[in-house]
């Protein structure tokens, strides 16, 4: 009997929520141990291959590191090991999950057979889910036992559509990713902050934190809203309130038949019954609008189709139309099976979010159900055949139409969105041809809505999908005038310092002159966080979540971060990018021993990460001294300031020769350098002694970050007269 070969053991999984030694983005590493699969590449495991390819056919699309389609393919012939393989198995499954992966690299360790692998992970639950699917897959094809990839996708999927951004804050949350502004998701839903500290926006799907909570209790009050725009000139149509059936029959002759019936707070036109003429019909649309809300209105019947226009920030952004839905008769076949038949079979139509149009079913939808009744039809009769058969008048808006809105009926529902106080509306037009004004052909403005579902508009059923969510995060972020200069869009300056020598007192120090420039200055370090002077937790505030709090606060105008190797490989870092970045030195691999670091030789590269993340108009600061951290240089896309006690040393000779700048001690001086131009600071012994240290290069290097900030000479100086740490932390570092 062919032996069965044992699991591979995943010995840690680690989620990095930040730029890290791998990438600047979220990825899932995990530690594993092939055990005896060590022994078995690829190539030397009978049929692995053909098996592993009819389970996932598109594993040939993977180029790897071949460069090219089939790439993959070419190493799992030429032979490679269990973990590659594992990490294109779960980028796989991502892919048919609907979350595209692309990126993904194994490497070995000093430990035979152990491999730490790594793949993008925006999300650690769906990552989690995908590594125990594509383990499951992996063994299966290894021993040659069925599997059910189908199965395994859906279990991925599942986990996605429980914890995804909804479709409308995802779109804008790719918007800002494209102007390069960075978010944090704030819960499991879709509240999400753009931006960091004082710079920040939220948005909760379609709404934002310049939404007026008075606008959307207008919007929600259709006859408010109504009244409002009549009386700033927006084409409404007449209507009034009804509180019984009797009521709205008499109301709909007062105004004139035919009339619309519909609830007063309703969305999604849920409730709304069109074109009624008679009392029956109008009675029994009472009933229906009723169950949808607290207060029934009759209105006027405004002939022609129904148009969605969304406005941002007073411009209309995007405008879709809507069609109605018929079906014919056949003679034989009942109306639900025409609607399956003729209707539900459009691909366009489904129950998720990914589709333009809903699926249509009169048992479900009391509207559909009494238009059949006004048809003389219930879902189980049977039209003649060739009879046409109404099935949905309202709905169906996903018609792309933005080229076609008249400059009338742009400004028409622009105003309307003023009125009402919505800085992101959704303006529900009926006319006969939205290229024409309104009053010229009977169209009215019927409900202006707060929170408007973006997707029709991202995914039209026909016509060009439009930049809706570029438009939200322009109006959230303009951009500034030409000539002007700003931080960019949602980002405060950022100070990150990595070191395991002296970087707490240099990261507080940082953060007083930083305060002592105006602004308000959050630090997250080893003694605590801090919010200016105010120590607001005691604890270690390296850690990743630590950073996120200081980066949700609306106060932060300024922030400086300590991290170590460590923090960096269990975590990530807090930020995405930073204006200044600092490397004090490498450190020890003792230090991260429990990170399976064997030597010295990886903590250039993860030191490196806090480099790799500075700002191309940003700065690194690094110590001369160590030659390895001066080799960081390199990498910097910023610029690079220097700094060391000795001032002799040839690294800063050769800073200066370039025209670059440095700081160091001369004659017992702080010195700041540019090329041949000195500035003389104060003495740099009396600030060392208060800071309870012999140690000047923690001082050096705060004094490097405030002068990359721009901070003038003189006000770096009074700053270090007057900079009082608390001497015990100041000594424990």
């Amino acid at each position: 009997m062919k032996m069965k070969k044992d699991d591979i053991q995943l010995l840690r999984i680690t989620y990095l929520r930040g730029p890290n030694v791998w990438t600047y983005r979220p990825v899932l590493e995990t530690l594993l141990d092939l055990g005896e699969l060590e022994d078995h590449p690829t190539h030397r495991l009978p049929g692995f291959n053909e098996r592993l390819c009819a389970l996932l056919p598109a594993l040939e699309e993977h180029h790897c590191g071949v460069g090219e389609r089939g790439g993959f393919l070419q190493r799992l012939q030429a032979g490679t090991w269990m973990g590659h393989v594992l990490e294109h198995v779960v980028i796989e499954l991502l892919n048919l999950a609907g979350m595209p992966t692309g990126f993904g690299q194994t490497r070995s360790t000093p430990r035979r057979g152990v491999y730490r692998m790594v793949f993008r992970a925006r999300d650690e639950s769906v990552a989690r889910a995908a590594l125990a699917q594509g383990l499951r897959l992996l063994m299966a094809a290894i021993n040659d036992e069925l599997f059910d990839v189908a199965a395994a996708v859906s279990a991925v999927r599942e986990q996605l559509d429980d914890c995804y951004l909804g479709p409308s804050t995802a779109a804008i949350v790719a918007a800002a990713t494209d102007r390069r502004i960075p978010h944090l998701r704030l819960n499991d839903g879709n509240l999400v902050q753009l931006g960091f500290g004082a710079r920040q926006r939220r948005i909760w799907t379609a709404e934002t934190d310049r939404t007026s909570a008075i606008g959307e209790g207008i919007a929600r009050d259709k006859d408010l809203t109504k009244s409002l725009l009549a009386a700033v000139g927006v084409p409404v149509p007449e209507g009034r309130a009804a509180v019984s059936p009797a009521e709205a029959w008499e109301a709909a002759q007062d105004l004139g038949l035919p009339v619309v019936v519909k609830p007063s707070n309703g969305n999604h036109g849920r409730g709304v019954t069109l074109d009624l003429s008679t009392r029956e019909e109008i009675e029994a649309a009472w009933a229906v609008a009723d169950r949808h809300g607290s207060e029934v209105l009759v209105e006027r019947f405004v002939p022609g189709h129904e148009h969605r226009l969304l406005v941002v920030g007073g411009k209309l952004a995007a405008a879709a139309r809507g069609e109605t839905a018929w079906v014919v008769g056949d003679g034989a076949s009942s109306v639900i099976s025409l609607i399956d038949a003729q209707l539900n079979t459009d691909p366009r139509r489904g129950t998720t979010e990914s589709h333009p149009l809903n699926r249509l079913d009169p048992r479900e939808d009391e509207v559909i159900l009494l238009d059949l009744q006004r048809q003389g039809l219930t879902p189980d009769s049977v039209p003649g055949a060739g009879r046409r058969v109404l099935i949905q008048r309202n709905g169906n808006v996903a018609i792309d139409c933005t080229d076609e809105v008249h400059p009338e009926v742009a400004h028409a529902v622009s105003l309307a969105a003023r009125t009402v106080g919505l800085d992101v509306a959704g303006v529900d037009v009926v006319a006969e041809d939205i290229g024409r004004p309104l009053q010229a052909q009977g169209g009215a403005v019927v409900e202006v809505n707060a929170g408007p579902g973006l997707l029709m508009h991202l995914k039209p059923a026909t016509g060009h999908p439009r930049p809706v969510g570029r438009a939200i995060v322009d109006h959230l972020f303009p951009e500034p005038p030409q000539g002007q200069e700003a931080l960019p869009a949602g980002r405060i300056p950022i100070v990150g310092i990595t070191g395991s020598q002296g970087t707490t007192l240099a990261a507080r120090l940082s953060a007083w002159l930083l305060r002592l420039g105006g602004r308000h200055v959050g630090l997250a370090c080893r003694d605590g966080l801090y919010l200016d002077r105010r120590r607001v937790e005691r604890s270690d505030a390296t850690l990743w979540e630590a950073g996120r709090r200081l980066l949700m606060n609306r106060a932060v105008e300024a922030a400086v971060f300590e991290h170590s190797a460590g923090t960096i490989l269990r975590e990530g870092l807090a930020y995405d990018r930073c204006s200044v970045g600092v490397v004090t030195d490498l450190g020890s691999h003792e230090d991260v021993s429990e990170h399976d670091i064997g030597s010295d030789d990886p903590l250039f590269r993860i030191m490196r990460t806090q480099i790799d993340v500075v700002l191309g108009d940003g700065c690194a600061v690094l110590h001369a001294a160590d030659g390895r951290v001066a080799a960081l240089a390199e990498l910097c896309d910023g610029e690079v300031i220097l700094y060391a006690q000795d001032g002799t040393l040839p690294a800063l000779a050769a800073q200066l020769e370039a025209g670059r700048r440095a700081v160091f001690v001369r004659e017992g001086r702080l010195v700041l350098a540019r090329g041949t131009d000195l500035t003389w600071l104060a003495g740099i012994a009396p600030l060392a002694a208060r800071a309870g240290t012999t140690a000047f290069e923690p001082l050096l290097a705060a004094v490097a970050v405030a002068w990359a900030m721009d901070l003038p000479p003189d006000l770096i100086a009074a700053g270090l007269e007057t900079f009082e740490p608390d001497a015990e932390p100041a000594r424990s570092r």
